[in-house]
């Protein structure tokens, strides 16, 4: 019967979620290794574009972490909807909902301190995995208990109840209105609350109280699923495709216009930077599910589909794991015979595909790691 099938899953968003994980993994060192042994102009453009702003700003690196999250809430309607199509109470399904949430906090506090290896004064505590679990959690559970349009009063109310926070509460000898790393209500709260080390000491890119803005990107990722779950009698699949553009493009010119009041700024997750990450989400979002799933390219999707259904093991296992070692002692040998250039370009080309065939091996034995 129809309601025995397992969820839907999208290779589209697999796909997407690979290659978003492949820059940080390794793909972003290709173009600053280039920029620095050739001097092409386009290379030194692509390097500086997998760098962050000091502050205010945004680049293509700064899409990387808000994608994540953004595709945690696409796979929320396939994944939770369909067990609440099947009369599945939401109370049976926020367990696991929550747990989840705080596996990926836990996760996130080993990713930075390692186990048992910090001392308890000098652990930092929030983390990129920690809002992935934290702002994914409370964007599942508005899902959960409310209906379409309530979700909407909760991503405006979330945007604008921030803006207005950000700009109007008096942080103690800097007053009102200052958007600065020094003055800024949200490191003045972090720091009051968060025990242990903030990353830049008084400000934490990851800290608690930009958590609260992150919930709506994930919102965003929900509505982008439902609109991508929609039935195909309903909504035909090259529409949805339309829609999402549409949507990509307004977010991104409301974004623009907000940007003169509320600065993008990443590290404070501006509601502003929700809505150029949410933008740009989307539309990639847009790209992959039609190439994928609408013009039924799949042949090419393998390579990214490795990394992406593991996604958690390919951003943790460098910390656990030294694939430089070993890419150097099978490939440190026969690189040394080319020009220095050449052995530059190739070390990172062999970092990645040494890492990328462990993860094959995880995919070909069916080793997931599921949180």
């Amino acid at each position: 019967m129809k309601d025995s099938a397992p969820p839907q899953r999208l290779l589209s968003l697999d796909t997407l979620r690979g290659f978003d994980m492949f820059w940080i993994s390794g793909g972003e060192e290709i173009f600053a290794v280039l920029a620095k042994v050739t001097g092409w102009s386009w290379a030194i453009f692509m390097a500086h574009q997998f760098t962050h702003p000091d502050w205010n700003g945004f680049r293509a690196y700064d899409l990387i972490f808000p994608t994540f999250l953004f595709m945690a809430g696409v796979s929320a309607p396939f994944s939770l909807g369909s067990r609440l199509d099947k009369g599945i109470p939401p109370s049976q399904l926020i367990r696991k909902v929550i747990q989840r949430g705080l596996i990926l906090v836990l996760l996130g506090i080993i990713y930075n301190n390692g186990i048992f290896e910090t001392e308890w004064h000098n652990m930092r505590y929030p983390s990129v995995l920690a809002r992935i679990g934290l702002a994914g959690m409370f964007a599942q559970i508005i899902y959960l208990y409310t209906g379409k349009r309530a979700r909407w009063i909760w991503f405006g109310s979330i945007l604008i109840g921030y803006y207005l926070f950000m700009t109007f509460y008096p942080v103690p000898g800097c007053g009102a209105g200052l958007l600065t790393m020094d003055c800024n209500p949200a490191s003045y709260i972090d720091k009051m609350i968060i025990p242990g080390r903030l990353h830049l000491t008084i400000h934490d890119p990851e800290g608690l109280v930009s958590t609260i803005p992150a919930i709506a990107t994930g919102l965003m990722g929900i509505f982008a699923g439902e609109l991508l779950r929609t039935s195909e009698e309903t909504l035909s699949k090259n529409n949805k495709v339309v829609y999402l553009v549409f949507a990509g493009v307004v977010s991104l010119l409301v974004c623009v216009v907000w940007d003169y009041f509320f600065p993008i700024n990443k590290n404070l997750w501006t509601s502003s930077f929700v809505l150029c990450a949410g933008g740009f989400s989307t539309l990639l979002l847009a790209l992959f599910y039609w190439i994928v799933d609408v013009l039924n390219y799949r042949k090419w999707t393998l390579f990214f589909v490795v990394i992406g259904m593991n996604s958690i093991v390919i951003y943790m296992i460098g910390r656990f794991i030294s694939f430089g070692y070993t890419t150097h002692a099978i490939f440190g040998g026969i690189l040394s015979y080319f020009p220095e250039p050449v052995e530059a370009v190739g070390e990172i080309i062999a970092f990645i595909m040494v890492q990328w065939a462990f993860m094959y091996l995880l995919y070909r034995n069916k080793l997931f790691l599921k949180v």
